[in-house]
């Protein structure tokens, strides 16, 4: 499979697990396309034309030759310079690599990253949070990650992967749609009662058991095992953490239970303050299942060698 190829799959089945349906991603993708129709012959150049047809701001071909011939990768939850150094050091030892994967992105793909944030209001809305506050809250979380995201340095992996020569791909809401229906459905399935379920639940999923192996296990933050629950919402996809106001609007709706990748102390607050249990996944084992899903994926469409490192093991959920 050619580099562009693989890129495609990775779009269309980041596409496919998305919490907005095909209508409102097309939707999505004219307006991309309109507005890069009304721009002034000169600025079209500085349009980013991925955008056309892939969603994902936080996704993209880093650094690569897009007819590249992909028969092996290397994949990694956070690939940046050292990873990219590894990888050279690897082929000059006889591997054939033929591209590093990094989970999170990098690049002009981090630049702007904050723009797959905008998919959380159909988040909320599925818990019954209305369109205006949803907007109206998100956008300044935008903003406020926005702000922190423009004073980084985001060709320093970049550059190194140009300088070697390594094709350089990231995939990041694209798998974390992926975790998020796969939990959502193990979820309605096993319909768990109590934050120990819900634990319990996790432990069979290879990649939290391989975390909980390594001391980072599944863990309740506010609750205990004997908690109940009823309305549980998923914090697994939208680029990052939403806005930590959001807590008491999801409470009025009946969410009783949180069940993160991660948290700040601002959200774990706000979450004690409105009465919702909380449960920490694991962050890095959550990236990993939401990879080994796309990786499942893209060996259905060609075979490939995968090498694992930073961070990542490699799990089947083909059955």
């Amino acid at each position: 499979m050619k580099l562009k190829e693989l890129y495609r799959e990775i779009v269309n089945k980041g596409i496919q697990e998305d919490v907005r349906s095909s209508k409102e991603i097309a939707a999505l993708l004219a307006g991309k396309k309109n507005e890069f129709e009304a721009l002034r012959k000169s600025r079209k150049e500085f349009f980013d034309q991925d955008a056309l047809f892939n969603p994902f701001d936080d996704s993209r071909i880093i650094w690569g030759n897009p007819e590249a011939k992909i028969r092996s990768m290397i994949v990694g939850i956070d690939v940046d310079g050292a990873e990219l150094l590894l990888v050279d050091r690897l082929k000059g030892k006889g591997e054939n690599i033929d591209l590093a994967v990094s989970h999170h992105p990098q690049g002009a793909a981090y630049a702007q990253f904050y723009g797959v944030m905008d998919l959380q209001v159909n988040v909320f809305s599925q818990e019954g949070i209305s369109l205006s506050v949803s907007e109206n809250l998100l956008n300044n979380r935008k903003a406020e990650v926005a702000r922190r995201v423009s004073a980084a340095n985001h060709l320093r992996g970049p550059d190194v992967a140009r300088l070697l020569k390594i094709n350089f791909l990231c995939m990041h809401t694209p798998c974390d749609n992926c975790a998020y229906q796969y939990l959502k459905r193990a979820l309605g399935k096993t319909k768990p009662k109590n934050l120990g379920e819900i634990i319990d639940l996790l432990y069979v999923i290879p990649e939290y058991a391989q975390a909980a192996k390594n001391n980072n296990p599944p863990e309740i933050t506010l609750g205990n095992r004997k908690s109940g629950c009823k309305k549980i919402h998923l914090e697994f996809t939208g680029g990052t953490e939403g806005p930590k106001e959001i807590y008491k609007e999801l409470a009025s709706q009946g969410v009783d239970t949180i069940i993160a990748m991660h948290q700040s102390d601002e959200h774990f607050q706000k979450c004690k303050e409105h009465n919702i249990n909380v449960v920490i996944a694991s962050h890095i084992a959550s990236d990993n299942l939401g990879v080994n899903i796309m990786l499942d994926h893209l060996e259905k469409k060609g075979k490939f060698k995968v090498y694992e490192f930073g961070g990542f093991r490699r799990f089947t959920h083909k059955k």
